[in-house]
């Protein structure tokens, strides 16, 4: 065509002088682009921009995935992203609501669980209105890995959202210090999780850790970050099926039980059988997440687990747990919690070991409703002494 004849009919013939330059001014484009982009820092913005409340449904749990390959999700690891494309960041608060955010690890997200079938589903179902009219509201505000830090961070986030209580659910592992930086989610935002520590000086955490990596100026340009693009992208492009099915992660339909016969390892950790103290647990971290709830009432309940009767359960309650751990933990959290004045339920043993599914911590639908009842229950005794 004519409009084409500049580029295949040049007036002067290519040469590979003129190849050469057109190459150097190619990349040399392309690292100031890159330059650019890293001085910009444009991925908060970028995650924010998104399809889900606007276009698409919000989704009920942030998003995560295991088999993303046959999953209308995947785990982004952009903050940003992650809450912009939450039911919370699409839902005006209401004059009646009583905003309630529960957070916490695999078990509070759901893991082999549908979204309607999660400890906040549930508390939302009931439609339970308070003494003033107001009615509960539950956002799953959960996400996988048992790590103190981790729940800081988001909720650090969703406080934001204007919540008028957190439910905050914890197990042991989630004060172990070796957790802590476990979650690609934490070792994905280093900036966020130096500042909490900076800001709130927390000690249990290790600056040193490999896992706690510091980002580089390469790390901000669009190589660096080519693969959080890609997913920001590719989150965008799952909205339209996951409001069309509600489906954000498909589970098989028979998996692996949870163990229940062991041998006589009674290690925690790495710690051998001795008395456990706030010092050596990472109560600083859980400290920090008071301070970031301010005035914010907070429930502290500690979720059920798995209590094994096979072989070995005289030495271990389940996989994660030796039986002198976590007994030495139950008090140390009930005094540590009265200490603070805050409302604490114990629920671990209230779930029949037959409702766990693949996990010491992950409840079939029928625990996480037995669940979502006892912990609803203390919901409105606490809110409805709220001033």
């Amino acid at each position: 065509m004519a409009q084409w004849d500049w580029l295949v009919k040049p007036e002067k013939p290519y040469t590979w002088r003129f190849v050469r330059n057109v190459v150097i001014k190619g990349l040399a484009l392309f690292a100031v682009v890159n330059v650019v982009f890293a001085l910009l820092n444009p991925m908060p913005a970028l995650g924010r921009l998104s399809l889900y409340n606007r276009v698409t449904p919000g989704r009920a749990r942030l998003p995560y995935a295991e088999n993303s390959d046959d999953s209308y999700s995947l785990s982004p690891l952009n903050l940003d992203a992650m809450f912009a494309s939450h039911e919370i960041a699409g839902t005006p608060k209401a004059a009646d609501e009583y905003r309630v955010l529960v957070i916490g690890d695999s078990s509070v997200w759901g893991v082999l669980l549908d979204t309607d079938q999660t400890l906040s589903a549930y508390l939302t179902a009931a439609q339970q209105h308070l003494t003033n009219g107001k009615r509960i509201r539950a956002y799953n505000i959960g996400y996988p890995i048992q790590s103190l830090t981790k729940d800081v961070m988001l909720l650090q986030y969703a406080m934001s959202y204007q919540p008028d209580l957190i439910v905050w659910m914890v197990t042991l592992e989630s004060f172990a210090p070796p957790q802590q930086l476990a979650s690609l989610l934490v070792g994905e935002n280093p900036d966020v999780v130096r500042n909490l520590m900076n800001t709130y000086q927390i000690k249990s955490i290790g600056l040193t850790d490999p896992k706690f990596h510091t980002e580089s100026f390469v790390d901000h340009t669009i190589i660096g970050q080519r693969r959080p693009l890609a997913d920001l992208l590719r989150l965008q492009l799952y909205g339209p099926a996951w409001g069309i099915t509600q489906i954000d992660q498909r589970y098989p339909r028979f998996y692996e039980p949870r163990r229940e016969n062991f041998d006589t390892d009674v290690t925690w950790q790495g710690l051998q059988p001795q008395p456990l103290t706030t010092t050596i647990l990472t109560f600083d971290v859980f400290e920090a997440g008071l301070k970031i709830a301010g005035q914010t009432p907070i429930i502290v309940i500690n979720e059920p687990i798995f209590i094994s009767h096979g072989v070995n359960s005289d030495l271990r309650y389940d996989f994660f747990y030796p039986r002198w751990a976590y007994d030495a933990y139950r008090p140390l959290l009930t005094d540590w919690t009265r200490a603070h004045n805050l409302t604490y339920v114990d629920l671990w043993d209230i779930v029949l070991s037959d409702q766990f599914t693949d996990s010491a911590v992950h409840l079939t639908p029928a625990g996480s409703k037995q669940l979502a009842a006892r912990v609803l229950d203390t919901i409105v005794q606490t809110a409805n002494k709220t001033p």
